[in-house]
């Protein structure tokens, strides 16, 4: 289940990153710019506090 989480976080991680990239090379718009980023966060969101400072 870890593994699951850690993987969903970095999924989210790289929709933080990677669209920005994308948006500054003007390969994709900005709503769509967004709307990744968006999906990052939440993502991001939603599966860090599980995964991160468990002992």
């Amino acid at each position: 289940m870890k593994v699951l989480l850690q993987l969903g976080s970095l999924v989210g991680l790289l929709l933080t990153i990677v669209p920005s990239l994308l948006y500054f090379t003007e390969v994709i718009s900005k709503s769509n710019h967004q709307w990744l980023m968006f999906a990052g966060t939440i993502l991001w969101f939603a599966t860090a506090p599980f995964w991160m400072n468990k002992r």
